[in-house]
C-alpha cells in the first residue's frame, strides 16, 4: 500500500504531461492570393498553450530564409451571439499568413512546430506555393463581336446582337433558352460602345433576355482559359437593367471575366452566389463601374472561391449630402432595434475561400465591402471564409461600416485601406471564428459612434498593426487574442468620451507600442478588461472594467503599452479632426493629409513586423499606416485618375 500513493501522483503527472504535449495534426494549404500565402495546421493536446510554430520562407532560386509572423495559436475561444442562437468554439490548432509576397512567384515555406512538453506527429513541414496573378483573358479562344440592338454602322465579324446571343446563340422569345451555340472556353466577347437595355416585357426583347430581365450565365471557362466579357475600347458599354432585380446571373459560372463595363439602373450588378444552391468560381470583375446599383457583386455560398474583384467603381443610391446611418438624430425609430431605410446594402459581399477584392472605390452603400456573416463554419476548408484579401480600397460615405470580417474564419487580410465618413463603424469583425484576422496600415475618418474597429459578437484572432484612426475606439464586446501595435488612435474631443477601450475574453491579449492622443475633459481616458491568467472564456461583469485617466496609470496596473505614446495632431503635416458636434457631416478624403511630419513623435515610434513594416526608413518603424520616406499609396482604381466623392 506504501507504493499507491506515489503510483497515482506518476500515473497524474503522466496525464497532466500528456494534455500538455502537442500531437501534429493536419497541415493545410489555403488558397493562395496574389499577395499573400495561409496555413492552418490542426493539434490536439497544448492545454498550457506553449507550443509554438516558426515560419521561414524563401522565393524559388534564392538561398537564404526568411523570418514570417509565427502562426498563431488558436483554439477553445468560445464565439457567441444568443440573439441568433450562435454558438461555436474554435478547434485547437495554429493558423496565420506569409504577407506582402509578390503576384505570379513561387515560394518554398517551411513550419516547424514545438512545445516544451514534447511534440509527436508530423512537426515540420515545407511546401512549395505559387501566388496567383491577376486574371486575364485567354490568347487561345475566339473573339466574338458583341453589338448593342440599335447598332447600324459596320460590324466586325463573327457578330451578334446582345450578350446572351454571342454566349449561348439564344433566340427570341421562347427560344431564349435554346442554347445550341455555346462560348468555349477562352472565348472572348468583345463588346462594342452602345446601350444594353433588355425590354424585359417585350416578348421578342432583341436582347433575348427572359421575362425578368436577368441574364443568366452558367458556362464554365477554366483558370488558363477563361470566358471573358471585355469592352472593345470603342466607347462607353453600358448595361442597364431598367430597375430590375438582377442584371447579371452568373451564379453557376466557372472563369469568368467582366472587364471595363457599366452596370447600372439594378437591384443586384452580378449575383454570384446564394447560400446553399451554388455559386462561381472564380469570377473575376475589373475596371467596370456600377452606379446606381443596390448591390455590385454578391456571393453567400461557401463553395464560391477565388474571386477578383479589383479597380471598380461602385457608386450606391444611399444619401450623399449627410452622413445617416444607424445613429443619431435622424434616423428614425422603429422596434427594438429601430430602421433603417437602405437603398444599397454592398457594393461587394462575398463567402468561401481565396478571394481578392482590391482598389475599389466605393460610396453611398450601407456598407462598402462585407464577408458574409453567414454563421458557424463549415467544416472543410473550401468551403469556408479564409485566405482572402481586401486592400487598396477608396471608402466614402457608409451607412454602417467600411469592410465587414464578420463570417470569416482564417487568414483575413485587411490593409491599406481609406475609409471616410462611415455612420456606425470602421473595421468590423462581428464575429471572426478563430483568425488571424490582419488589419494592417488602414485609414480611419469620421465614424461618430467611437466604434473604429467593431469587434462584436465574441470574435478571435485580431491582429491590428500600423492603423491611423482619427476618432475613437470603445467598443465592449469582449473579444479573444486580441494584439494591436504601431497604431495611432487620435480623439476629437467627443465629450465624455474616452480614446481607447480593451475588452478581452480570454487571457491571451497584448497591445505595445501605440500612439494615442487623449480626449480634453475627460477623466476615463483608457478602458479595460482583463481576465486573470489562465481564465477561459470571460463574461464580465459591469464592475470588471477599469478606467484610467493616463497612459501611465494604465501601464502602471496592466502592464501593457510598456512603449506606447501620448501624441497630439501635430505629429502629422497637416490633420483637422472631425467636428464631434456634427455627427451628419461630409467630409472629403482629397481634403485629408495622413502624412506624419518628419521627425515627430511618431516617427520611428514603433516595432519591426517580419513582413508587416520590412524595409522601414530610420531607426524604427513609424506609428500608423504611413511612413515617412516612403512612397504614398494609391487608394481606389488605378486607372482613375479624377476625383469621385467630391462636392
Amino acid at each position: 500500500m506504501a507504493l499507491r500513493f506515489p503510483l497515482l501522483y506518476l500515473l497524474f503527472l503522466t496525464a497532466v504531461h500528456a494534455q500538455n504535449a502537442t500531437e501534429a495534426g493536419r497541415f493545410v494549404v489555403e488558397h493562395p492570393t496574389l499577395l499573400n500565402l495561409g496555413f492552418e495546421w490542426a493539434i490536439t493536446g497544448d492545454a498550457n498553450r506553449n507550443a509554438a510554430v516558426a515560419v521561414e520562407f524563401r522565393a524559388a532560386g534564392e538561398s537564404a530564409w526568411r523570418h514570417a509572423l509565427p502562426l498563431v495559436r488558436i483554439g477553445g475561444e468560445r464565439i457567441f451571439r444568443q440573439r441568433e442562437h450562435l454558438e461555436y468554439t474554435v478547434p485547437d490548432g495554429f493558423a496565420g499568413s506569409i504577407l506582402n509576397l509578390q503576384p505570379g512567384a513561387e515560394y518554398e515555406c517551411r513550419f516547424k512546430l514545438t512545445d516544451p512538453d514534447g511534440a509527436s506527429g508530423e512537426t515540420a513541414h515545407t511546401v512549395k506555393v505559387k501566388t496567383r496573378s491577376e486574371p486575364q483573358p485567354s490568347k487561345e479562344g475566339r473573339t466574338l463581336h458583341v453589338y448593342p440592338p440599335d447598332h447600324q454602322g459596320a460590324r466586325l465579324e463573327p457578330s451578334y446582337t446582345s450578350i446572351l446571343q454571342a454566349y449561348y446563340g439564344a433566340g427570341l422569345g421562347d427560344w431564349s433558352v435554346v442554347w445550341e451555340r455555346r462560348a468555349q472556353p477562352g472565348d472572348t466577347l468583345l463588346v462594342h460602345a452602345g446601350l444594353y437595355k433588355p425590354e424585359r416585357l417585350n416578348y421578342v426583347d432583341p436582347m433575348m433576355t427572359p421575362f425578368d430581365g436577368s441574364m443568366s450565365l452558367t458556362l464554365k471557362g477554366t483558370r488558363d482559359k477563361p470566358i471573358t466579357i471585355k469592352s472593345a475600347g470603342d466607347g462607353e458599354v453600358v448595361f442597364d437593367g431598367d430597375g430590375n432585380h438582377s442584371l447579371f446571373d452568373v451564379m453557376a459560372s466557372q472563369y469568368h471575366i467582366f472587364d471595363g463595363l457599366t452596370i447600372r439602373n439594378t437591384d443586384v450588378g452580378i449575383m454570384a452566389g446564394q447560400k446553399e444552391v451554388i455559386g462561381a468560381i472564380g469570377l473575376t470583375v475589373k475596371n467596370c463601374r456600377f452606379e446606381d446599383v443596390g448591390f455590385g457583386v454578391w456571393t453567400e455560398y461557401a463553395g464560391s472561391s477565388d474571386f477578383y474583384i479589383a479597380d471598380n467603381l461602385f457608386l450606391g443610391r444611399q444619401e450623399r449630402a449627410r452622413l445617416i446611418g444607424w445613429t443619431g438624430v435622424l434616423w428614425a425609430s422603429a422596434g427594438p432595434y429601430g430602421s433603417h431605410e437602405m437603398k444599397s446594402y454592398y457594393a461587394v459581399k462575398v463567402y468561401g475561400p481565396g478571394h481578392v477584392i482590391a482598389h475599389n472605390a466605393i460610396a453611398y452603400f450601407h456598407d462598402a465591402i462585407g464577408i458574409s456573416t453567414y454563421g458557424t463554419p463549415e467544416k472543410d476548408p473550401e468551403r469556408r471564409a479564409s485566405s482572402i484579401d481586401i486592400y487598396g480600397n477608396d471608402m466614402h460615405m457608409l451607412g454602417d461600416d467600411y469592410v465587414e470580417t464578420d463570417g470569416g474564419v482564417h487568414n483575413v487580410r485587411v490593409f491599406n485601406n481609406r475609409g471616410v465618413n462611415a455612420a456606425h463603424g470602421g473595421y468590423s469583425s462581428q464575429p471572426v471564428f478563430g483568425g488571424p484576422v490582419y488589419f494592417i496600415r488602414n485609414l480611419l475618418y469620421h465614424v461618430p459612434s467611437g466604434v473604429a474597429f467593431k469587434f462584436s459578437a465574441k470574435p478571435a484572432g485580431l491582429f491590428v498593426y500600423h492603423n491611423t484612426i482619427i476618432g475613437e475606439h470603445v467598443i465592449r464586446d469582449p473579444s479573444s487574442n486580441m494584439h494591436y501595435r504601431n497604431n495611432l488612435f487620435l480623439g476629437r474631443d467627443t465629450p465624455g468620451r474616452g480614446i481607447m477601450a480593451w475588452a478581452n475574453a480570454t487571457d491571451a491579449y497584448s497591445s505595445d507600442y501605440n500612439g494615442f492622443r487623449p480626449n480634453k475633459g475627460v477623466a476615463g481616458q483608457y478602458l479595460w478588461l482583463g481576465p486573470k491568467a489562465g481564465q477561459r472564456n470571460y463574461e464580465p461583469k459591469p464592475t470588471d472594467w477599469k478606467s484610467y485617466g493616463t497612459l501611465a496609470d494604465f501601464r502602471a496596473e496592466t502592464g501593457q503599452e510598456t512603449h506606447g505614446i501620448e501624441v497630439d495632431f501635430d505629429i502629422f503635416e497637416k490633420m483637422i479632426p472631425p467636428d464631434p458636434s456634427k455627427r451628419h457631416a461630409v467630409y472629403h478624403a482629397m481634403d485629408l493629409n495622413f502624412r506624419l511630419k518628419a521627425g515627430g513623435k511618431a516617427v520611428d515610434a514603433g516595432v519591426a513586423i517580419p513582413t508587416v513594416n520590412d524595409g522601414f526608413v530610420g531607426r524604427a518603424p513609424d506609428l500608423g499606416a504611413l511612413e515617412v520616406g516612403k512612397p504614398e499609396l494609391k487608394y481606389g482604381p488605378r486607372w482613375l485618375t479624377w476625383q469621385p466623392f467630391y462636392r
